[in-house]
């Protein structure tokens, strides 16, 4: 019983250690003005950060505590109080700041490949009204699979090569995940469709037993 509570207690200070690590790093971030780049327009409006820049806008909403000023070209964050939430809050703002200029100045975009004999992935224009192209997988079904991208999102392909772009950095990933996830890759062959860099653990494949007479 000792030796339990004996663990218990030192997993209690390593999950402490570890939430006061995250705090300070956050709070680190938190401190770093966001110098805003050339052509990029930053505004602060009802409680919401907004970016305009060459691939769109973008609006962040102010989260609680912390306060946002724009001073010489630079996105400062002050925060109100040093309770822990302020203080998450402090580096979450500057993180999604950050990433909001660079989606309207530069974009995001991620890179998946589709892998298999008979696997294939192309385009087609989307119904009228909407800019972009739907994504048409060939997955060895019986139909293919039709993906329309969400507004702000872009998708192409080259072989077997799928791009998927965007200002928006949150939903570029999530569009990508969704993606892969209609034939997430195998580990016997790696047959699917997976990130670009992604190392699939592969298995080695039953042995058939040969007989001899």
């Amino acid at each position: 019983k000792r030796n339990y509570d004996r663990k218990r207690s030192k997993e209690k200070q390593s999950g402490r250690r570890s939430a006061f690590r995250n705090l300070v790093d956050m709070s680190k971030i938190g401190k770093k003005p966001i110098i805003i780049p050339e052509g990029v327009e930053v505004k602060i409006n009802d409680g919401f950060l907004s970016f305009k820049g060459r691939n769109g806008e973008l609006s962040v909403k102010v989260l609680p505590f912390v306060k946002p000023e724009i001073k010489d070209e630079t996105i400062v964050f002050i925060i109100q109080n040093k309770s822990k939430q302020a203080r998450a809050n402090w580096g979450t703002q500057r993180a999604l700041a950050q990433n909001a200029i660079i989606g309207v100045n530069e974009g995001f975009n991620k890179s998946l490949l589709i892998e298999g004999i008979g696997y294939r992935a192309s385009t087609e224009a989307l119904p009228a009204g909407r800019q972009g192209n739907t994504l048409v997988l060939s997955l060895g079904l019986s139909h293919p699979v039709k993906f329309a991208p969400p507004d702000g999102i872009k998708i192409s392909v080259e072989k077997n090569v799928i791009k998927v772009s965007g200002n928006d950095k949150e939903l570029v990933g999530r569009a990508a995940a969704n993606i892969r996830a209609f034939k997430k890759p195998e580990p016997y062959k790696g047959k699917g469709i997976k990130y670009e860099g992604e190392i699939i653990r592969r298995k080695a494949g039953k042995k058939v037993a040969v007989t001899t007479k």
